[in-house]
């Protein structure tokens, strides 16, 4: 979609000057809610966000570019949504992740490395009659559909 190229390069626009921000996706939904989500590598704060929606705003309204009234959200990526980019990894590396992959199979452990192929993770494995076991497991980024951030209330 076209909007979505445009809202694009507008966020990119506002944030070349922090290299520390990173737009994670924009997405045009049915009833002309445009989201945009925004992450940086310690986080983004309020002020940011209001920044990229003034600016995205400001330009959209100026080259008329969509032509129906819509809403407009830009906030960081919520706790539930998958992670999409490498620099989403990096920044939970000591998390525990839940992962979906290729293969039907899921996994859980601690992100303990990226690197632009894959990822390793800390599974914690219980053997019956055992005790629990850290195993390191190295999975291809190609393998996984979904990544998510795991929360504890612990």
């Amino acid at each position: 979609m076209q909007v979505e190229k445009r809202v694009s390069e507008l966020v990119e626009e506002k944030i070349a000057d922090r290299p520390d921000l990173f737009l994670v996706d924009v997405k045009m939904l049915p009833n002309n809610k445009l989201i945009i989500h925004v992450d940086g590598d310690q986080g983004i704060s309020i002020q940011d966000c209001v920044a990229i929606s003034r600016h995205v705003g400001f330009h959209l309204e100026e080259e008329n570019a969509i032509e129906t009234a819509y809403n407009l959200e830009v906030s960081s990526p919520g706790v539930g949504e998958p992670l999409r980019l490498l620099r989403q990894y990096a920044k939970n590396i000591g998390r525990e992740l839940g992962l979906k992959l290729a293969s039907g199979d899921k996994k859980e452990g601690k992100l303990v490395e990226v690197n632009e192929n894959a990822i390793t993770i800390e599974e914690q494995i219980k053997e019956k009659g055992k005790k629990v076991q850290l195993v390191s497991s190295q999975i291809a980024l190609n393998d996984i559909t979904e990544t998510k951030v795991l929360i504890s209330f612990k």
